[in-house]
């Protein structure tokens, strides 16, 4: 009798678990797991598919020989196997060498070179099973990456070409035709013409958090491959003491989600640090990873680390159960972005700052951080506004409605608990600037309604049409105009004691923004209509007027430049192009605004 084939299947108990924050590392486990045996299957499927294009492998050994060699490894130390094709990268490379081979296309290397990087699998998990084994791998501007242990660095004058990896018993070389290089007994540790992958430990027992800081692998990155980007030292003991201090703030602020991402992440690919941004990424092709960018403090790092494994948590749970029938129309507005997004990209994002939330949640309890009280009210209430949206949307599966409902079940009593007066000022004044912006550079205006309240202007009527009400917009993902977020940089600096030294420092804000940020209303509005007089179109500055004329009070043209900033500009767009006498943006933005609530 048949055996039936077994499927990973992710329990109701673990969705609902991981939908409410409290998924665990045995959880997690599981998840990876399934993301190990989809893994092989990637891979099974293209190693199958590449075997149909003759000459695919160009100047390295046939497909059989690196069959032969995995079929051993898997013999003598199946862990080891398992071991190569855990490893994040062996997922991105195998999805980007898929969609090239599909294609019919090279990437940043020949073909071969890509679908070569299954020789150097190979070697990877023979060299951790203790083989004696030979094979061909390809080399790239002198670099032989062996996935999961480390970079060989060889002599050569060609940019694509081989070499060989050879040896047994823990003795292990690979050398081309200008040098060799012989490979430490400890692979984490760098040798002549070795570097070795880093590893950053911290904690004991189930909350050790322990990542390799991968600046080698080709396919780290989220797009194209990269080569090698080796850290210094110092910036080695940078990421390593952050990552330790972060450790104790998630294990102080939100213990259990320590727990999970402790055994949900694995590997940080480090980039340079952007200032006033926190840079960082992550794809479901490559689970366990996250492309983070240097932060300044550990408790951002802290939020950023939650971030990234919400994404790594979603992705492993989207492979095992739909959520959503395929949309990809961008019609979403979503507060972290700038641009609209589909339902898929939305969704991310709502779990992605649900974690964030949970923790600055957890961080504001002491009531002694004015800015982890300030991120907990600005990412509770932008998500939640967001997950509102989400629930309504049609595209979700009964899975999909069940995992938001979970969501929704701990992230909405969340927006009654106190926080400071000044504070939750600051972020519903940082959700209004957003909105607005959006709104000003995504929708368009229905012209007839627009020619219509220009000519209503112009014939010198005291009200608008009443048709200025306008029905909901399908945005346009192509931006109309360049937006700011300095008044989000300048209000999160200014939450911090010492943040306002650095107000100065921050691209893009002017004197008006520094106004707004210290409730200089009077002075904000002067500056926001001085910046209009240069440029009336921008989006900033008209943002920024509403801001300021609302803080004083009830104001018509406030209303209209909050709630229908679009209107307002395409109004005096058309008024600039036929009007004799044009008004100024606030002056046609009272009038707007008479018909507009809010």
């Amino acid at each position: 009798m048949e055996q039936a084939t077994p499927f990973h299947r992710l329990p109701w108990s673990d969705f609902d678990a991981f939908a409410r924050l409290s998924g665990d590392a045995h959880m997690i486990g599981r998840l990876r797991r399934a993301e190990l045996s989809r893994r092989k299957l990637l891979v099974h499927a293209l190693l199958e598919l590449s075997a149909k294009a003759p000459g695919a492998y160009g100047p390295l050994p046939p497909l059989e020989v690196v069959w032969d060699l995995l079929a051993r490894v898997e013999n003598v130390s199946p862990t080891a196997l398992d071991r190569a094709f855990a490893h994040p990268y062996t997922g991105s490379w195998a999805g980007y060498t898929t969609r090239l081979l599909n294609n019919g296309a090279d990437g940043v290397c020949p073909l071969w070179m890509h679908l070569g990087h299954v020789h150097a699998l190979a070697a990877a998990a023979a060299i951790m099973a203790d083989l004696e084994f030979e094979i061909s791998v390809p080399l790239w501007e002198g670099n032989v990456v062996l996935p999961s242990l480390g970079t060989a660095r060889l002599p050569v004058p060609d940019q694509f070409s081989t070499a060989e990896v050879r040896g047994g018993r823990g003795r292990y070389v690979v050398s081309g035709e200008h040098g060799e290089v012989r490979l430490p007994a400890s692979f984490d540790s760098d040798s002549p013409g070795w570097w070795g992958l880093r590893t950053c430990g911290t904690g004991t027992g189930p909350n050790r958090l322990s990542v390799t800081l991968d600046d080698l692998d080709p396919y780290r990155g989220l797009h194209e491959p990269l080569m090698p980007e080796r850290l210094q030292i110092t910036e080695v003991r940078a990421w390593r003491r952050l990552l330790s201090d972060a450790r104790e703030l998630l294990l102080d602020a939100t213990p259990e989600l320590s727990g999970a991402l402790a055994a949900g992440l694995n590997s940080v690919v480090p980039k340079p640090n952007v200032p006033f941004q926190n840079p960082s990424a992550s794809t479901g092709e490559a689970f366990g990873s996250a492309v983070i960018g240097l932060p300044v403090d550990a408790a951002d790092l802290a939020a950023t680390l939650v971030h990234e494994f919400q994404h790594i948590v979603l992705g492993g749970i989207l492979h095992l159960a739909p959520l959503f029938e395929v949309d990809r129309t961008e019609r979403i507005y979503v507060p972290w972005r700038d641009d609209p997004r589909p339902l898929s990209g939305a969704l991310q994002g709502v779990y992605a700052f649900f974690g964030v939330t949970a923790f600055w949640r957890g961080t504001a309890r002491s009531g002694e951080s004015r800015r982890a009280s300030f991120e907990f009210a600005h990412w509770r209430g932008q998500t939640w506004r967001t997950l509102l949206t989400l629930r309504r949307d049609a595209t979700l599966t009964e899975a999909g409605q069940r995992f938001l409902d979970g969501v929704a079940e701990v992230l909405g009593p969340w927006q009654h608990e106190p926080v400071p007066e000044d504070v939750l000022g600051l972020a519903e004044l940082l959700a209004a600037d957003h909105r607005a912006g959006w709104r000003l550079r995504h929708l368009r205006p229905d012209p007839a309604i627009v020619a219509a309240a220009a000519d209503a202007w112009m014939a010198g009527r005291a009200r608008p049409p009443v048709a200025l009400a306008l029905a909901d917009l399908p945005p346009t993902p192509v931006p109309d105009g360049p937006w700011s977020r300095s008044r989000a940089t300048l209000a999160r600096l200014g939450a911090s004691d010492e943040g306002r030294d650095l107000w100065r420092a921050v691209p893009g804000a002017t004197e008006a923004d520094f106004a707004l940020m210290t409730s200089r209303l009077t002075d904000a509005a002067r500056g926001y209509r001085a910046e209009l007089r240069v440029d009336p179109d921008r989006p900033a500055s008209l943002v920024g007027l509403g801001l300021a004329l609302s803080g004083s009070g009830p104001n018509p043209a406030a209303r209209a430049l909050l709630h229908l900033p679009e209107v307002v500009r395409a109004v005096h767009r058309e008024l600039r192009r036929t009007a004799r006498d044009v008004p100024t943006p606030e002056k046609l933005a009272w009038w707007l605004g008479q018909l507009v609530s809010g």
